[in-house]
């Protein structure tokens, strides 16, 4: 049966678990609308851990037909794809004599735990755009990767100059503002959302059509301003406290900065906008996500019968004086079940 974290926090043995997933959901607007899909039993003595399934890379169309004849026969495009599970989390070290000293914002234990699971919401963030099982075989496919040549990658503008300037001197105007409006609406036009959600129609599970516009701080924040300008910006408080900010239906995510903290997870970069030529070289430049959640869409997967997430704390009433706490999601992997459920709009000048 598919889960949500929501249910996995209802399921939970322990307060600690509880905790832990109550922070993961709460700091994580992203982490909390995706399914996983419980399904994953290990292979021949336990040695891997494989989800499979169909992605549908192209849709057929229905025609009229005149009487008297056939036909034209169409099919779908699909393709099968698998994908390994693997555990995502960390560990840490305390040393007994700091681990309750200070306040609960000072102590040890508690400031290590919390930091563990931001990075944990920080990784998943940066697999699902980044992801590349070519680099990292403990990983999975990110969006960039699935999405490259679909019909859903969309590079504006024109020949030699595939890009689109949105950035605030440009958006001062009346008229290029609507050709961003324009643009922006044009590109989300393409994207399917899911039909299904979570499936299964329990409390917790995402509803059909949850749909979310992924970037960084820059692009984000220029959407915001061109969503304004057209009276589609909306921004609300969800149940667990949380600011949504909206563009019409697509929630608007800042999917923040990549694990050293160096740069965002979705770079602003030099690229060659005659996309091989080198002839026509922008600064700035970034990539707009539009995704949609559902077992039918872009959803995870997970092993059957196993705790979604898990949590060890340091046990300090045995000797030794370093002990040792982690958090484990999974085994987990991502999937994308359909290319028109995602897009990626190329080479937006946000600077």
């Amino acid at each position: 049966m598919p889960v949500t974290l929501a249910q996995a926090q209802v399921n939970t043995q322990s307060d600690v678990d509880y905790a832990v997933i109550d922070n993961l959901r709460r700091y994580s607007w992203l982490f909390d609308q995706i399914v996983f899909d419980d399904t994953v039993t290990p292979g021949t003595n336990g040695a891997s851990l494989v989800y499979g399934y169909v992605r549908l890379t192209a849709a057929r169309s229905a025609q009229f037909r005149a009487f008297n004849s056939e036909y034209t026969p169409l099919e779908a495009q699909r393709q099968q794809f698998t994908v390994g599970l693997h555990p995502l989390g960390g560990a840490f070290n305390v040393d007994r004599t700091l681990a309750n000293l200070g306040r609960s914002s000072t102590n040890e234990t508690s400031f290590q735990l919390q930091q563990l699971l931001i990075s944990v919401k920080t990784k998943f963030a940066q697999e699902l755009i980044l992801g590349d099982t070519a680099v990292d075989t403990n990983g999975f496919d990110g969006l960039s990767k699935a999405l490259a040549g679909s019909d859903t990658e969309v590079y504006p503008g024109t020949a030699g100059a595939n890009f689109a300037d949105w950035s605030p001197a440009t958006l001062s105007t009346v008229d290029r503002a609507n050709d961003a409006l324009d643009l922006l609406d044009d590109f989300l036009s393409r994207i399917v959302p899911s039909q299904t959600g979570g499936g299964m129609g329990s409390p917790g599970d995402v509803p059909p059509g949850v749909k979310a516009l992924l970037g960084n701080t820059r692009s984000i924040t220029r959407v915001r301003s061109i969503a304004r300008r057209a009276g589609t910006y909306t921004n609300t408080k969800d149940d667990l406290g949380r600011e949504v900010q909206r563009y019409g239906e697509w929630v608007l995510i800042d999917i923040g900065d990549r694990m050293d903290g160096a740069s965002p997870i979705i770079p602003i970069e030099d690229r060659d906008t005659d996309l091989g030529a080198g002839t026509n070289t922008q600064t700035n430049l970034t990539d707009l996500y539009a995704i949609s959640f559902g077992l039918d869409a872009f959803h995870a997967a997970s092993a059957a019968g196993k705790p979604l997430v898990q949590s060890w704390l340091p046990d300090f009433s045995t000797a030794g004086a370093v002990k040792t706490g982690e958090v484990e999601m999974g085994p987990l992997a991502g999937v994308l079940k359909n290319t028109r459920a995602c897009g990626v709009l190329r080479n937006i000048k946000v600077a």
